[in-house]
């Protein structure tokens, strides 16, 4: 079970057990997603239509664009700021996670609220990613950027990053795109919380008695389900913070487009972004790199609740051993 539940006090667990959880969850399935992670983020930063129709178009398709990305780049470029990645994800699961179960039992040891209702993990959830997000917001950022640049590379090392960064654009480079970050990974992390609940009771309800028994099963297929739903409601949101966070570093984005002057933006803030999004690209530049992230949300929500629960429930066995005779 994600989160406090009242009839579950039998599976006693620590508060740095849930985080070391939260952790590897998020470390394993970092290192199984980021081709998609980077592919997703190219396809952002693309000015001109996902169209092969669109002749200044670099990238068009997943597969067009796995294959371009290994031609040019070679294989290493899937995992490109992959080490600031990592960071991001241990930090942020550990904390979103240990946030979560902390912020539920709150619930429901001092209101009249339901923990496991929908609206509560909602609310819940989205605390539990905003604490999250200010803490490794400046990893996000760096990542971004690293997964961002294409050939002949603007940053060698993570190192040579935060001291170009730092030198070139000043401290506050570091929390770029942070409000629309905030905004959106609320109802993000909210709905992935409240929906993968939900989709478990609705797993109990339509499995027959002997399907029920593959937890595990039920854990991956309600956490790619939560995913899916997520990040089709809160994309817009997604594409926005990813603009905002690469800016002032429009030199790495001259390679996405194949004209002589391929198509640079910069954006005075949230609404201008938005603004220019739907005046250039039209009401579907909202959802450029929808496919990527649809595939990478349901493997990586999936993976994430399946590895939290399979750790946590590894945890709990472990002290139970331990704690008979």
């Amino acid at each position: 079970m994600v989160g406090y539940d009242p009839r579950a006090d039998g599976r006693n667990i620590s508060s740095f057990e849930v985080a070391v959880a939260g952790s590897v969850s998020g470390l394993v399935t970092r290192a199984l997603i980021s081709p998609l992670d980077v592919i997703k983020i190219r396809f952002q930063l693309q000015i001109e239509r996902l169209s092969r129709s669109d002749p200044n178009a670099k990238y068009h398709g997943i597969l067009q664009a796995g294959r371009q990305i290994l031609q040019e780049e070679g294989p290493t470029a899937f995992w490109k700021g992959h080490i600031p990645a990592q960071l991001l994800s241990i930090g942020y699961g550990a904390v979103q996670f240990l946030s979560f179960e902390m912020l539920t039992e709150l619930v429901h040891r001092a209101s009249v609220y339901d923990a496991r209702d929908f609206s509560v993990h909602f609310v819940c959830g989205g605390l539990s990613a905003c604490a999250a997000t200010l803490a490794v917001h400046p990893v996000d950022v760096l990542r971004t950027r690293f997964a961002a640049q294409g050939e002949p590379r603007v940053y060698k090392t993570l190192r040579d990053a935060v001291a170009t960064m730092y030198r070139t654009e000043g401290p506050l480079v570091f929390y770029k795109g942070l409000n629309p970050t905030l905004i959106a990974i609320f109802p993000y992390a909210g709905f992935q919380f409240s929906f993968y609940n939900s989709l478990k009771h609705m797993y109990e309800w339509a499995m027959p008695a002997e399907g029920k028994k593959n937890g595990n099963l039920k854990n991956l297929l309600c956490g790619s389900g939560a995913g899916v739903i997520s990040k089709t409601l809160t994309y817009p949101l997604d594409l926005f913070k990813k603009r905002l966070q690469v800016g002032g570093f429009e030199q790495a984005r001259v390679t996405f487009g194949q004209s002589p002057s391929p198509q640079v933006r910069s954006y005075r803030g949230l609404l201008d972004c938005a603004k220019q999004v739907l005046q250039e690209e039209g009401a579907r530049g909202f959802y450029k790199g929808l496919s990527p992230s649809l595939l990478k949300a349901a493997l990586s929500t999936g993976l994430v609740f399946f590895w939290y629960e399979f750790f946590c429930n590894l945890f709990h066995h472990m002290r139970t051993a331990n704690s008979q005779p």
